[in-house]
């Protein structure tokens, strides 16, 4: 396996690859969630102009669930053959012809363009951590945390500005989201270094074997649940809160500031999660903790205890950052190797991104059917409950 293990006559370049790198994996953090994010804060603009119901713009978020879900136990055969840096850097090109496709404004390449995003970014959510574990086994936590941590700033200033962009500007809704192609068009240019570097290989000789045993393991299937339970409550937060906020009487634009709020309280959580869940020996307490926030947080929108908004926000950030940031651990610290880190990445991310495509859908349907917003805040209650089984069963240490 190559990993950057330059010698001191050789320290100089070691230090250009490594902040090359950090810089390439900053770039690359911010091209995965502002497609999906700021969807949210504009999906009446996108109803309106194109005269769709709530369940087919609760679609729009499921849509690149569904394709994480399809295409994840692909993405570690396929960067086998290309290598994990070339097949992340095509994954690139196709995620910016989705963006282009879908802000023309017609129904048709809106859904297409969607899969196309989907699809690609899938590559990256799989990619990662194995990524990680091959280049820098050593720092695995702390490229963890810069990477969610950038995934997070790009998330809120999506939501933040897509709104004022869709309502302010004559682009409307199309320019707001196309124009996150300007992040993948720069990420792409960061990571020409990265293609001419030392290339990582997650060959194994065993592993069809490995494959097969990954779905015979419990605690394979036990860290996939927490992934789709996760994954469920930041996607459903993500498109439905600010209608939910704008329900309680809120304007779109506080609705859409709340949202950012939100995504960015996530960022202490995704960074320093994943560095101190590398330093413990069992990561349960973490898990008591983002739970506990959780359920403040989402009693706090049930009962519509508006006025303390901006603190249910913030704990609804930390939890989210913390879940997250634990369950991505949890492809390195359940794993041996790189190969088994892929592996079980696109185990769990395939099968709980499948569960979490049913949320936004799902909870469109009910406020459709209902007229109300209760029930799925109950959900998320819910949810959060079935989080907190799964990820404790996973935070005990042991392997795959």
């Amino acid at each position: 396996m190559n990993i950057n293990r330059e010698t001191s006559n050789k320290k100089t370049y070691f230090t250009f690859a490594t902040i090359s790198f950090i810089i390439a994996i900053i770039f690359f953090a911010t091209t995965v969630r502002t497609p999906i994010t700021g969807v949210g804060t504009i999906i009446s603009y996108i109803q309106n102009d194109l005269g769709i119901s709530y369940t087919l713009a609760g679609f729009l978020t499921t849509i690149p669930l569904l394709a994480f879900a399809i295409v994840s136990p692909f993405a570690p055969r396929i960067a086998r053959k290309l290598s994990m840096e070339y097949t992340l850097f095509y994954s690139l090109i196709l995620l910016a012809v989705g963006i282009i496709l879908r802000s023309f404004g017609n129904i048709s390449l809106l859904i297409f363009g969607t899969i196309l995003i989907g699809v690609a970014i899938s590559f990256g959510n799989v990619l990662f951590p194995s990524f990680f574990k091959a280049k820098y086994p050593y720092r695995v936590g702390l490229l963890t945390g810069i990477y969610t941590v950038s995934m997070n700033i790009s998330a809120a200033a999506s939501l933040a500005f897509s709104q004022p962009i869709a309502e302010l500007t004559d682009y409307g809704w199309q320019g707001a989201l196309g124009c996150t192609v300007i992040l993948v068009i720069i990420t792409m240019i960061v990571w020409i270094p990265i293609l001419r570097g030392n290339r990582v290989n997650t060959a194994n000789a065993n592993q069809d074997k490995k494959a097969i045993k990954i779905w015979k393991s419990p605690l394979a299937w036990a860290i996939a649940m927490a992934m789709g339970m996760q994954s469920l409550l930041f996607y459903c937060a993500t498109a439905w809160i600010p209608e939910i906020l704008v329900s309680q009487g809120f304007s779109l634009d506080k609705a859409g500031i709340m949202a950012s709020v939100f995504q960015l309280s996530q960022m202490p959580m995704t960074f320093f999660i994943p560095i101190l869940a590398e330093k413990l020996s069992s990561q349960r307490s973490i898990v008591y903790f983002f739970t506990i926030c959780y359920f403040i947080s989402f009693n706090g929108l049930l009962f519509q205890w508006t006025d303390l908004m901006l603190i249910w926000m913030i704990l609804l950030g930390l939890a989210a950052g913390a879940s997250f940031g634990l369950v991505l651990m949890f492809f390195t610290l359940r794993t041996k190797t790189a190969y088994e880190a892929s592996e079980i990445s696109g185990f769990a991310q395939s099968f709980g991104y499948l569960v979490a495509a049913i949320g936004p859908v799902l909870f469109g349907f009910i406020q459709e059917v209902t007229g109300s917003w209760t029930i799925p805040n109950l959900l998320f209650l819910i949810a959060s409950f079935v989080l907190f089984v799964f990820s404790f069963i996973s935070s005990k240490q042991r392997y795959i």
